[in-house]
C-alpha cells in the first residue's frame, strides 16, 4: 500500500512537471479563459442601447412635428430624416438604419380616435435581424404611446382607455443580457479548456514511447488515470476561479449563490470536461487527432445543445434526448441559477446530479479503454 502511494505520489509529480515544462497547457489554463472571457463578455450582447431610426413625414402639421421631436427625444433612438419612402428603404438595405416611421396626412383624425391602431403612422423594421427589428417597433411603439398621450392632454381628449400594468422584473430587474450570458459562457469556455487540458496527456506517452516504461513499472489503470487527471483538475480549478472572477469584478455580473455551491458544482463539472478528453487521447493515441476531436467533442455539443443559445425545451424530442448526455447542459443551469436566483436546492439538486453521472460514464469509459499492453 505505501508502495503505491508512493508510485502514485511519484506519477503526479512528474506530469506537474510536465506542465510547467509545457507553456501550451500554462497558455490554455492561464491565457485562453481570459481571452475567451472578453470575447464572450464584449462580443456578445443582445441589448440595444441606439437604434438608428429613420422618419418620413407627410404632414406639416405642430402635431407631426411634435411627434418627429418626441422620437429625437427618445434615448434609444438616432432620428435621421428622409425626404421619400424609396430613400428610406435605400438606408435600410445599405444597413445605415434599421428601421423607419412614415407620419401620414392623417394624423389628427389618430389622435381623436379610441383605438391605438391606425393608418396614420407606419413602423418598418428590418425583420432580417427579428431581435433588432422588436427592439425598434418596442421602442417607437413606446415614444407613440408618449406622444399621443401629451396630444390627447393637449386638445382635452383625456387619455386612451386601457388596462393598468405593473411590470416587475425578478432574477434580473436591469434586463442585462449579459447578466444571463456570461454565466453560460464560463460552461462554455470550462468545456473547451477541460478537454484541451487532459486530450493530449496520454496520446503524449503513446507518442513518445514513455507508456512502455510506466506499463513495465507496474502501474496500475487507476494510478495512471488519477496521475492524469489530479494535477490538471487542480489547473481546471483555477482557470475557472479566473472566468468567475473576471464574471463578477470586469464584466460586473452579480451573483447571489453560495461561493461553496459554486465552488463544489464546477469541479464536478470539472471531472466530466477532463473525462471527456481523457477519453479522446486514451483512445486515439495521436496528440493531433485528439485536440481536433477535443474542439468539436466538447464545443459543438456545449454551445447548441446545453441551453446556452438555444432554449433546451424548444427543440425536437430526439435533440431533446441527446442533449441529456451533453454535461454543459447541466452546467448551464446551474451557473445561471446561483448568480441571477441563488441556491435554488431543486435546480441545483437536478444539476449537480446529471454532473455527477455524466463524470462518472466519462470516466468510468475512460477506465474500460485504458489497456495495460502496447497493442
Amino acid at each position: 500500500m505505501r508502495h503505491a502511494a508512493v508510485r502514485f505520489y511519484s506519477l503526479c509529480k512528474k506530469e506537474t512537471l510536465q506542465i510547467i515544462r509545457d507553456p501550451s497547457t500554462l497558455l490554455i489554463a492561464f491565457l485562453f479563459p481570459v481571452v475567451l472571457m472578453f470575447v464572450f463578455g464584449s462580443g456578445i450582447n443582445l441589448d440595444s442601447s441606439v437604434v438608428e431610426l429613420g422618419v418620413l413625414s407627410h404632414n406639416d402639421s405642430p402635431a407631426a412635428r411634435r411627434l418627429v421631436d418626441t422620437l429625437r427625444m427618445s434615448p434609444n433612438f438616432s432620428v435621421s430624416e428622409a425626404s421619400s419612402v424609396q430613400e428610406l428603404g435605400d438606408q435600410l438595405r445599405a444597413e445605415k438604419i434599421q428601421g423607419f416611421v412614415v407620419i401620414g396626412p392623417t394624423l389628427e383624425r389618430y389622435l381623436a380616435q379610441t383605438s391605438i391602431s391606425s393608418p396614420a403612422i407606419e413602423i418598418v423594421t428590418d425583420a432580417a435581424e427579428p431581435n433588432t427589428a422588436n427592439f425598434v417597433a418596442s421602442y417607437a411603439r413606446g415614444a407613440l404611446a408618449v406622444w399621443q398621450r401629451e396630444e390627447r392632454a393637449q386638445l382635452g381628449l383625456g387619455p386612451l382607455p386601457s388596462w393598468s400594468l405593473e411590470m416587475r422584473s425578478w432574477f434580473n430587474p436591469s434586463m442585462t443580457s449579459r447578466n444571463f450570458l456570461l454565466p453560460g459562457s464560463v460552461t462554455i469556455i470550462m468545456t473547451v479548456i477541460g478537454a484541451l487540458l487532459t486530450a493530449l496527456v496520454v496520446a503524449r506517452e503513446w507518442e513518445r514511447g514513455t507508456m512502455e516504461a510506466l506499463l513495465a513499472a507496474g502501474v496500475s489503470r487507476w494510478e495512471l488515470l488519477g496521475s492524469k487527471l489530479l494535477p490538471y483538475f487542480a489547473l481546471g480549478l483555477v482557470s475557472f476561479n479566473i472566468c468567475v472572477l473576471l464574471t463578477c469584478y470586469v464584466f460586473d455580473v452579480p451573483f447571489r449563490g453560495s461561493v461553496w455551491l459554486l465552488m463544489g458544482t464546477g469541479a464536478t463539472f470539472l471531472c466530466s470536461a477532463l473525462g471527456i478528453g481523457l477519453l479522446l487521447s486514451t483512445v486515439l493515441r495521436n496528440q493531433y487527432n485528439a485536440a481536433q476531436a477535443a474542439l468539436n467533442a466538447a464545443f459543438l455539443p456545449a454551445m447548441m445543445l446545453s441551453g446556452f443559445v438555444f432554449e433546451v425545451s424548444s427543440m425536437p424530442l430526439p435533440v431533446r434526448a441527446v442533449s441529456t448526455i451533453v454535461p454543459a447542459r447541466y452546467f448551464v443551469t446551474a451557473m445561471q441559477t446561483l448568480f441571477q436566483a441563488g441556491d435554488v436546492t431543486a435546480v441545483l439538486t437536478r444539476s449537480l446530479l446529471g454532473l455527477s453521472l455524466a463524470s462518472a460514464g466519462f470516466l468510468g469509459l475512460t477506465l474500460l479503454n485504458t489497456r495495460r499492453r502496447l497493442e
